[in-house]
């Protein structure tokens, strides 16, 4: 008895980090709605630091949202950017704050855009989901 109940428990666990982990993810769930987001962009990214210069037109970037926070992890060897936080910026939009001309990231629920520029380095995304 003892057994069946701890594997029941197991699977019930199972089923239930499956099932958040698949709405997480889902498509049709908008980055700005969820303190928690996972999401995958594809489309044009490209980097630039001195000699390195790095652009795929099928590149992808992944974005996570924990709180107010998101990480961009791109891929094609392109360092990530971590740590940026938004303000809404109208309806299912947001904004990163101290966002300038060298300093835009807009996400939505389709579409990511970065322009973002530090320290002599430069990070572009056109993506769609």
């Amino acid at each position: 008895m003892r057994k069946t109940m701890f594997k029941a428990g197991i699977i019930l666990s199972s089923l239930a980090v499956i099932s958040f982990t698949l709405s997480s993810c889902s498509k049709d769930k908008d980055p700005v709605d969820s303190n928690f987001f996972i999401g995958k962009y594809k489309g044009k990214v490209s980097y630039i630091d001195g000699n390195t210069n790095i652009s795929t037109n099928n590149g992808s970037v992944e974005v996570i949202k924990h709180g107010k926070t998101y990480e961009f992890l791109f891929s094609d060897g392109i360092p990530n950017i971590t740590g940026v936080k938004f303000k809404n910026d109208g309806k299912n939009t947001v904004i990163n704050i101290g966002s300038d001309e060298s300093h835009i990231i807009h996400i939505n629920e389709n579409h990511l855009n970065i322009v973002y520029t530090t320290d002599g380095k430069v990070w572009t995304a056109d993506c769609n989901r």
